[in-house]
């Protein structure tokens, strides 16, 4: 013997059917609070905003992270395989 019952619902309807919590109410307050914190991280990724976290406050500042660039791109840096094998110009 098979008894088949079909049941034609709303999930709203079978929650409260069955006695379960409406959480309708607190998922549209997470998803509020979700856009809100995502959209405070875009304003941090805003092309001023990652530059003036990123570099050194002074034009100084500037000037030796450009020396630091140079250094490492031609070799001549602190770490250079020139001055590790002694020779040095």
């Amino acid at each position: 013997m098979k008894i088949s019952i079909d049941i034609d619902c709303t999930p709203q309807e079978a929650r409260s059917f069955l006695g379960l919590p409406d959480v309708a109410p607190m998922q549209e307050a997470l998803m509020q609070e979700m856009q809100s914190r995502m959209l405070k991280a875009l304003d941090s990724m805003e092309p001023e905003v990652l530059l003036k976290n990123w570099l050194p406050a002074s034009f100084q500042g500037w000037e030796e992270l450009q020396k630091n660039f140079w250094a490492q791109m031609t070799g001549t840096g602190a770490g250079s395989s020139r001055k590790k094998q002694g020779k040095e110009d």
